[in-house]
């Protein structure tokens, strides 16, 4: 089919296309998709083409002296690059390690710049979340308790390093933060902490109150480590606008919704999703699943939340008051718990994650494995449908992950996708790892 659509189209090169069927890409020959789905020969059916996708290939690794937990990415196309355009600054990559340093690369796997170490007024443990505010600003949350925001200098004049500079120290957490979410118009902080709640921040010390004392070092003996920042210009410490309470796990992941700002998402090891109105500070909604959830990516276009579990799979949860049932779709496939999601950036229907299982899948949700229940959105009555897998992405120089026995693979920890640095990835083997798209 997909060579009588380039003829009819007059394509100059040929096309790969898919197939949709009552919102389902066609993976079978139409006669098994009939029966597979108990439709008769003599329906008449609907049938969408659009453009498949292409596999991503690798691109580059860049390696690192201990395991990377977070990649973020800053493009013309990135949420931070969107919002404030990025003028002279260069594209870059972020990457929070266990080293407990915050490092930019350039496309070459050069590192650009590196963070203060603890000795410096740095984080004193693992950095677990990092995100670019802006291109000279970014933040990152850390096992040591704390969110540190820096502010990024990378001059265009060549002859000047590129630096971070600590701006803010933010206190309110009494355990691990494992996640952030910016939202990059209103210049708002969402993070989520193995305490069990989300804090709310904003990047300027003025919008901030003062941290509570009890959370804070004991400054004088900290000052006086500081060996390369005097008592004058040490970052300011502050505490959070408010903090969410409500979750009876750790908070593993939190995000904005897409398209309102006063609205956030997050997941739990508590089995919830819970949906929250930051203006008031509560709870609005919980949706309960069967299974630990380490992981969230909203998809606004299908009204549904991705959710990453312990149990292996993806749970596409329907977080609106009126949904007929929590959980919508699975995807199964990854052999290990679904660390993190990333959904792609041109595609509404498409979304990529990280497993321990040491691989990161591409999925569609139009993907339905045959005879396994309803299209998307459909009723309860045959089940939430399962969707499989378009491709798996390998760690670079590590065996496939299908035939390590256990799904006991190379951790992936963070993944980002970016239209123009494609799929962004890192984990327990010390790398970031890129794969790309061909360029059509």
């Amino acid at each position: 089919m997909s060579t009588l659509v380039n003829r009819l189209l007059s394509t100059e090169r040929p096309i790969p296309f898919e197939f949709l069927i009552n919102g389902q890409i066609l993976r079978t020959s139409l006669d098994d998709f009939l029966t597979a789905n108990g439709i008769s020969s003599e329906t008449t059916l609907s049938v969408v083409y659009v453009r498949a996708l292409i596999p991503p290939t690798h691109v580059a690794s860049f390696q690192h002296d201990d395991w990377v937990s977070s990649v973020d990415v800053l493009s013309e196309t990135s949420p931070a690059g969107l919002h404030t355009g990025l003028q002279n600054a260069r594209e870059r990559i972020v990457s929070g390690s266990y080293d407990g340093l915050v490092r930019t690369w350039d496309g070459s796997g050069n590192v650009v710049a590196t963070s203060q170490g603890a000795a410096d007024g740095g984080h004193t443990l693992s950095v677990k979340a990092v995100k670019f505010l802006s291109p000279t600003q970014l933040v990152s949350g850390s096992s040591d308790r704390t969110l540190r925001i820096w502010n990024y200098d990378d001059p265009a004049d060549l002859s000047r390093q590129p630096r971070f500079t600590p701006a803010l120290e933010l206190y309110g957490h009494t355990s691990s933060i494992d996640s952030l979410a910016i939202h990059a118009k209103s210049q708002r902080i969402l993070s989520a902490s193995a305490d069990h709640t989300v804090g709310i921040w904003a990047t300027t010390a003025s919008s901030l109150p003062e941290a509570n004392s009890s959370l804070l070092p004991r400054s004088s003996n900290k000052r006086r480590k500081l060996s390369n920042t005097s008592k004058s210009s040490a970052p300011l410490q502050r505490g959070p606008l408010s903090t969410l309470s409500g979750h009876t796990g750790p908070a593993s992941d939190v995000l904005f919704h897409p398209s309102d700002q006063t609205v956030a998402y997050s997941v739990s090891w508590d089995h919830s999703l819970k949906t929250w109105d930051l203006t008031t500070s509560s709870c609005v909604d919980t949706r309960t699943t069967s299974h630990a959830l380490l992981s969230a990516a909203a998809m606004p276009a299908l009204n549904l939340v991705a959710a990453g579990s312990t149990a292996r799979h993806i749970s596409l949860i329907d977080p609106r008051a009126d949904a007929r049932r929590i959980v919508a779709m699975t995807l199964r496939g990854h052999l290990n718990m679904v660390k993190s999601l990333a959904t792609s950036p041109t595609d509404a229907h498409v979304l990529c994650s990280g497993s321990h299982d040491g691989c990161v899948r591409v999925w569609d949700v139009r993907s339905v494995k045959a005879g396994e229940g309803a299209s998307l959105g459909a009723g309860d009555g045959g089940g939430a449908p399962v969707g499989e897998s378009m491709f798996v992405l390998k760690r670079d120089g590590v065996p496939n992950p299908e035939k390590i026995a256990g799904g006991e693979g190379v951790k992936v920890f963070g993944v980002a996708w970016d239209e123009r640095w494609g799929i962004v990835s890192c984990g327990e083997d010390k790398r970031v790892q890129i794969n790309r798209e061909a360029r059509r």
